[in-house]
């Protein structure tokens, strides 16, 4: 028997009462599938995956204890017998496997997006347009009365335990912090009182389940806002807690609103187990650990140097349900690992749709983009080894097709070959590694530094072709621009990142979309993804917690001198960085503030000079002395082939930036890919 590399990880944890196959957790994911009719046979399916991957106990979305505690008016709730019923077909998909499932008990508070929300104060939160009704004692009470009958139900239901949502900034957070809690009642004031909304909700609900159903509490080690608690308090939380009758303590980091990013791509893998770490020299039932947490060398880690009982990686997940046991058959290097990115799965929720992921479509989609042997096995060729023709070759030999793969540059990868250039999207090389692995199991033929013409792919017998061939540069209709590209004065994006050209100390870059900020971000900044201790500082955040909410003073916070003098400028008037993703813009508009990169929206280009850019913003010219001028705008699909092959008589298929050139966009891309797989 092969002995595992990741022990800590695949050993048993004993609750007395049951016991968990191993160590991981998968931690609570909103999909929208809560709320989608029929959406429960497919959030089974979801979950079932997950179970079959080998994880050791699961934790589902947020279902909130009564209609106030809802996260939207249709959200998920569950206070009603008939309610439980549906919940059946999770879990009784999940326990055909030795996995256990916890429903997580989630009161919004004053993060209600409804107007019925209800807090402990009538304070109106940053993101919800709502403010909250402050609550009366009764309604306090009854809250209480909700989640123990809620915790009954999901008994009821067939789920092993339940999660009691007490950080994020949540209900149970917002009456244990001062931040939100300005009462002068038995619930508000000191410490003791701020908390007795989690102490007493954990006692009803013990009172109601009994001894032999896990309770896990997710409490807030670091809220990372003002008005946040201090350690003193996180710990005499803690501690009153585990007496209450928890099972087990999972850590939550940071509210929602807070200014400190937590789990978006650039922040270090592991950032914040310090924190749980050091909560375990202080109670003894076992502890999880949380964020930022993708692969299992990782968690490992963490779990070996005894800074958590158990690691929770929710995102992870997404990106491939065998995580844990491709990590059992010391197959780590077969993992689609998670990139952090928040495209697919939290930007989605959101904006009101349903969960994916990026680097997985098939996330929440298990009975609808379905991988089955093909019927008819087609010899096909795929153009463009990008994230689209990757994805597409990758599915299609799974189906059994026979696939080769052509791009004319000399590594796979694309346009992630640009990104994984970033500081902070170091993770892209993940996935090419992913790829590179895949390409070799499956047998894909691998044609690079290959450029094809339509002659060549009409005369070698493929049944169908995919163009995965992404953009081309669109010309853009600046005076001077020529003479510029001439003179070395203007450069495209691809020139700076993927061919390492050198950029003067004062530069102009035309173009603000994500392209635009990866370039000014890549010129500006200096990567600390691995460099936690320098990120945690560079933040704000204070590991030595000296002061509530773990927040650094802003003198204490380093201040930079930038490497370089750069403006970033659009056409458009709304806000610079307005089309990014919800979840991450404001992390990289933050970041190139924090770089002093000058961001100017409304301008119109009017020529380009031997001295720099001449732009008009509000009616005015002015002059931008730079030394370069970096395009990041402008782009249309490379389609050159395609007529030719149609005209020869061959099917031909578009996908990723050969279908459709707006911003690049490997969600789209790799999505469209496995779309044409399972039907090609």
């Amino acid at each position: 028997m092969t002995t595992t590399a990741y022990p800590h990880l695949l050993a048993p944890l004993d609750l007395g009462f049951t016991q968990l196959a191993n160590r991981v957790l998968m931690g609570s994911m909103h999909t929208g599938l809560e709320e989608e009719r029929g959406g429960f046979a497919k959030l089974a399916a979801f979950y079932q995956a997950r179970a079959k991957g080998g994880v050791g106990l699961i934790v589902t979305g947020g279902v909130s204890p009564n209609l106030r505690g809802r996260i939207a008016p249709f959200g998920s709730e569950l206070s009603h017998f008939w309610q439980a019923n549906k919940h059946k077909q999770v879990t009784d998909a999940v326990h055909q496997y030795p996995t256990k499932i916890c429903l997580q008990l989630l009161h919004t508070g004053r993060y209600a997006y409804h107007p019925f929300g209800v807090a402990p104060s009538k304070i109106k939160s940053p993101i919800s347009p709502f403010t909250p009704k402050a609550m009366s004692v009764r309604q306090i009470k009854s809250t209480i009365k909700d989640y123990a009958y809620s915790a009954k139900l999901a008994a009821k239901a067939g789920y092993d335990g339940v999660e009691i949502m007490g950080s994020e900034g949540y209900l149970i957070n917002q009456f244990a912090c001062v931040r939100t809690n300005k009462r002068n009642d038995e619930w508000g004031g000191s410490i003791e009182n701020r908390m007795r909304l989690a102490i007493e909700t954990i006692k009803a609900v013990r009172a109601k389940v009994g001894e032999n159903f896990i309770i896990i509490f997710r409490l807030s080690m670091l809220d990372l806002v003002e008005g946040g608690n201090s350690w003193e308090e996180v710990v005499t939380m803690a501690k009153a807690v585990e007496q209450a009758g928890a099972t087990l303590i999972n850590t939550g980091i940071g509210w929602h609103e807070a200014r400190v990013p937590t789990i978006v791509t650039s922040v270090p893998r592991a950032a914040f187990t310090w924190v749980t770490e050091k909560m375990k020299k202080e109670v003894s039932i076992p502890l999880i650990t949380t964020n930022r947490i993708n692969t299992p060398e990782v968690a490992e880690e963490v779990l070996a140097t005894g800074q958590a009982d158990m690691v929770s990686m929710a995102r992870p997940f997404l990106a491939d349900a065998d995580f844990v046991n491709k990590a059992a058959e010391n197959k780590a290097d077969e993992i689609n690992t998670c990139i952090g990115c928040n495209q697919a799965c939290l930007d989605h929720v959101f904006a009101q749709k349903r969960a994916s992921c990026l680097v997985n479509p098939m996330a929440c989609y298990e009975t609808e983009l379905v991988i089955e042997k093909a019927k008819q096995v087609k010899k096909l060729a795929v153009i463009g080894a990008g994230p689209a023709g990757l994805a597409f070759s990758v599915y299609a030999a799974e189906r059994g097709h026979h696939v080769e793969l052509f791009d004319k540059i000399s590594e796979i990868g694309g346009q992630f070959n640009v990104a994984k250039q970033v500081p902070g999207k170091e993770e892209f090389f993940e996935t090419l590694r992913y790829f590179n692995k895949q390409i070799s199991l499956l047998d894909i033929k691998v044609y690079l530094n290959t450029e094809q013409s339509a002659e060549k792919l009409l005369a070698a017998g493929f049944d169908e072709v995919v163009l995965a061939t992404g953009i081309k540069p669109r010309k853009l209709d600046i005076k001077g621009l020529e003479e510029g590209y001439t003179s070395n004065k203007v450069l495209t994006y691809l020139q700076v990142l993927r061919d390492k050209v050198e950029v003067g100390n004062k530069v102009a870059i035309i173009g603000a979309g994500g392209i635009g900020f990866d370039v000014a971000t890549y010129l500006s900044e200096k990567s600390l993804t691995n460099d936690p201790e320098a990120w945690l500082k560079n933040w704000g955040v204070d590991k030595q917690y000296l002061k509530n909410g773990a927040l650094l003073s802003k003198q204490d916070i380093p201040k930079h001198d930038p490497a370089r003098h750069i403006t970033l400028i659009q056409r458009k008037t709304t806000k610079v960085g307005k089309g990014l993703g919800k979840t991450s813009g404001w992390v990289h508009r933050a970041n190139l503030v924090k770089q002093g990169v000058t961001m100017l929206a409304g301008a119109s280009y009017k020529a380009i000079t031997e001295k720099g850019l001449v732009i008009e913003v509000d009616g005015k010219e002015q002059l931008l002395e730079v030394d370069n001028i970096i395009i990041c705008a402008g782009q249309e699909s490379n389609r050159d082939l395609q007529q030719k092959l149609i005209d020869g008589g061959l099917p031909v298929h578009l996908i990723g930036g050969a279908n459709v050139a707006a911003e690049l966009d490997a969600k789209r891309a790799i999505r469209q890919a496995a779309e044409l797989a399972v039907k090609i």
